[in-house]
């Protein structure tokens, strides 16, 4: 969607004036996206999250034939189905997507060709000989349907042939790590224009696979490893394959809701990047906090299945509504929203995971108490009601080590949790050149001999500047109101700073949505077909603008192109 109205400019790359200063900040300094580079590391994560993926699918098949070979029919049956059907409908989902993204029809290359114009309408610094050369090479990449000849046809339809056999075999998220990791490396190696091509490409794929991903493992890693941490228990045995699969499980689960976490703060340039040493210790605090919660479950689910059951309904039904309750906005309508919003639900049940913008400390500190709560109350209802036979003195120290290793396990996960929080957490939001939000300023005072910058231009802003409401606005006062205030520690004003107004201008008719949601240029496809047409076309890096929030009256003034 396409507008003209104001708003906070942002991007993956916005560049930064050479002479700008650096900020007065305590904490060493963060690589600015348009300074990100596919890196070395990015690529063994890569390859260690399709190790993770393979290790969680190969032992759950292979346990799964193994219970089959010992004629243990009952548990075959519930582990292939936590395989199978989580497994069918991510496939489902991923080519869904993959048939939007890859499918060519006029209105795609109608909502490009309005972005390009309304965006070169936007840049009054460029010359019309460059205008003009960017109109002429948006033109040479908007799709069409009736372009390309026979060739172009042929390889449509092999194109369609092997997406199709990927997802039949089960193999889409496989494709798209390799996908990601082939769009990493080239982006590695070609310089300028294309470089921001392949990384644009690169951030959209590692999008979905996170989705993808966190959808698939707390809809088959989470309960796989109830599932095969209860027969363990009911057994008093541990075979080596329910060993293997119980521990891929919790990797798999540790390990995508951090991956999930630090891609989607490498998405938003509006906040800082988390460090892998960060994204270590939370796959720690998730790894035990995780461990505990499913292993409480699998002790409770021993000897009250029914009431498990009564229990994990009840249980996601209060963490539904709380989270619809907090009005989240991640999806682009209502029912997708409402959706996501159960999906969550079932990511309470295991584990914390912000979905407010703001403090989390009160949330995080209600929920943990109710895990530990409900933790404590599963294993002790486990511990008073447990099967006793003959070697009454062995059942009682097996039951006391389960129940040590269930407190143990809580304590460390809750330790890492504090270290994340207190030493590693990437806190606050990334400021714009020598401006940091927090003091209310008409945006007129800019202009003033103070600041010494145009009336019109504000060179380089904070990646999202809030906007007092027009309820909250000071009579008199008709423009936006920008929150900003000069960096901690200056003592002389902001020194004249050149404005960066190169285009083109990405103008987006949809409020931004606040961390930590992904921006609308990541969810919606129509969007990302779009900004992916005008990355390839436009002579610079083009800047996302989306609509700040206005009065009502500006934002009906305007028509929206798509």
């Amino acid at each position: 969607m396409a507008a003209k109205s104001d708003g906070a400019p942002v991007s993956l790359r916005n560049a930064i004036p050479p002479e700008c200063p650096s900020r007065s900040d305590p904490r060493p300094p963060q690589r600015r996206p348009d300074e990100q580079r596919y890196t070395l590391s990015d690529c063994c994560w890569t390859l260690c999250a399709l190790l993770v993926f393979f290790a969680d699918g190969a032992s759950d098949l292979w346990l799964a034939a193994d219970y089959y070979l010992r004629k243990y029919y009952p548990q075959f049956v519930l582990t292939l189905v936590f395989v199978i059907v989580p497994s069918v409908v991510v496939q489902v989902l991923s080519f869904r997507w993959f048939a939007y993204d890859f499918s060519e029809t006029v209105e795609s290359g109608t909502a490009a060709a309005a972005v390009v114009a309304a965006s070169e309408r936007d840049i009054s610094t460029k010359d019309s000989g460059e205008r003009g050369a960017g109109r002429s090479a948006a033109a040479g990449v908007l799709p069409g349907p009736g372009t390309g000849g026979g060739a172009r046809g042929c390889c449509r339809v092999f194109v369609w042939l092997f997406q199709a056999l990927i997802h039949i075999f089960q193999l889409a998220q496989v494709w798209r790590y390799v996908h990601a990791l082939y769009l990493g490396v080239q982006s590695r190696w070609h310089g300028d224009p294309e470089r921001r091509h392949y990384y644009w490409r690169m951030m959209f794929e590692s999008a979905d696979i996170s989705m993808l991903r966190l959808l698939e493992s707390f809809l088959k890693s989470a309960p796989q490893l109830v599932l095969q941490l209860t027969i363990m228990i009911r057994a008093n045995q541990v075979l080596p394959l329910q060993g293997l699969s119980a521990s891929a499980s919790l990797i798999s689960l540790a390990w995508m809701i951090s991956s999930y976490q630090k891609v989607l703060r490498d998405s938003r340039d509006d906040k800082l990047p988390m460090t892998y040493n960060a994204v270590i210790v939370q796959i720690l605090w998730h790894l035990f906090t995780i461990g505990a919660r499913t292993l409480a479950f699998a002790l409770f689910a021993s000897v009250f299945q029914l009431y498990f059951g009564i229990f994990i309904v009840a249980h996601w039904c209060i963490m539904t509504f709380w989270i619809i309750q907090g009005e989240t906005d991640f999806c682009m309508s209502k029912w997708e929203e409402i959706i996501y919003n159960m999906m969550v639900g079932i990511v309470y049940i295991f584990c914390w995971f912000s979905v407010r913008e703001g403090r989390t400390c009160c949330r995080m500190l209600i929920y943990s108490l109710t895990v530990f709560v409900e933790n404590v109350a599963l294993t002790t209802f486990w511990y008073l009601y447990r099967s006793t036979g003959e070697r009454q003195s062995t059942l009682d120290l097996y039951a006391v080590m389960m129940v040590c290793v269930v407190a143990s396990s809580y304590a460390l996960g809750t330790f890492f949790m504090f270290v994340y929080y207190c030493l590693l957490h990437p806190d606050g939001a990334v400021s714009g050149c020598s401006y940091i939000v927090e003091k209310e300023v008409p945006v007129e005072a800019l202009a003033s001999p103070a600041s010494s910058l145009p009336p019109d231009l504000v060179s380089s802003p904070p990646r999202t500047l809030q906007r007092t409401k027009g309820s909250d606005r000071e009579p008199g006062i008709d423009g936006d109101v920008f929150k900003v205030r000069p960096p901690r520690g200056a003592q002389t004003p902001v020194p004249h700073l050149t404005p960066r107004t190169e285009g083109p201008v990405i103008r987006i008719d949809l409020p931004r949505k606040k961390y930590p949601a992904w921006d609308a240029h990541f969810i919606d496809r129509r969007l990302r077909k779009t900004i992916l047409v005008l990355e390839s076309a436009a002579p610079v890096t083009p800047r996302i603008q989306y609509r700040c929030l206005s009065t009502p009256k500006e934002v009906m003034e305007y028509e929206t192109t798509v």
